[in-house]
């Protein structure tokens, strides 16, 4: 596990859309802040993110379904990422990338409204109290997301977890944010084609477990 890991990491650093920057390369912004359709995607479609973006299901999935768009997974977990990025790589994809980097630093990434989309797919829902600002839909991430989206943005969670999908759904009401869509079980529902056909790993194993498919779309209230 350990050999099959550094050969991850290792081919990681051969992939033209692996992004991997230090801290000393986010300090003062990063060099593709504000630039990343003229200066890597050299277009000027709309960006999507998916945040903790494991394998990457949802960001090479989606860049499939929607070549007019570009996509870009962020994760920490290197090895993980590897299987997005090689499968990205290995079909010549040209509107995907990869940042392995923390999700809360995200704001040295991007400039103000460079994002048009978020997706959370499964994330850890931490479900102590006292790790509730790491929840990726806390108030703390949401103020995050804002100073990088764009006004007409949306936001997707989709999770097994019903603890975080309520808090979500609390954390919404609470501050005026706009709910746009909700189901609490996406096969028996009339979600959107994305949210039924695309299926992360994590996912595959919650579904063989029999758990309910929570899932909702919002937008942040705008100042």
């Amino acid at each position: 596990m350990v050999k099959k890991k550094l050969l991850r990491f290792s081919e990681n650093q051969t992939f033209p859309n692996m992004f991997q920057p230090q801290y000393v390369d986010l300090k003062d912004g990063y060099y593709l802040r504000g630039k990343w359709r003229t200066d890597f995607f050299n277009n000027d479609h709309p960006i999507t993110l998916e945040l903790g973006c494991g394998k990457g299901e949802y960001t090479t999935g989606l860049a499939e379904r929607y070549p007019e768009k570009n996509y870009i997974g962020i994760d920490i977990k290197g090895a993980r990422m590897w299987k997005g990025c090689k499968y990205s790589n290995d079909r010549q994809m040209t509107n995907v990338a990869f940042i392995r980097t923390r999700i809360n630093l995200i704001g040295f990434l991007f400039a103000p409204q460079e994002i048009s989309e978020i997706w959370l797919t499964f994330p850890d829902p931490q479900p102590q109290l006292s790790r509730e600002k790491k929840r990726l839909t806390s108030p703390e991430f949401l103020e995050r997301y804002k100073t990088i989206l764009q006004p007409e943005h949306q936001i997707h969670l989709k999770t097994d977890d019903t603890g975080l999908f309520e808090y979500t759904l609390s954390v919404i009401k609470t501050f005026g944010h706009n709910l746009n869509y909700m189901t609490n079980d996406v096969y028996n529902a009339d979600a959107p084609e994305e949210v039924k056909n695309i299926t992360t790993f994590y996912e595959a194993m919650f579904l063989e477990e029999g758990k309910k498919i929570n899932y909702l779309n919002f937008r942040l209230k705008q100042d």
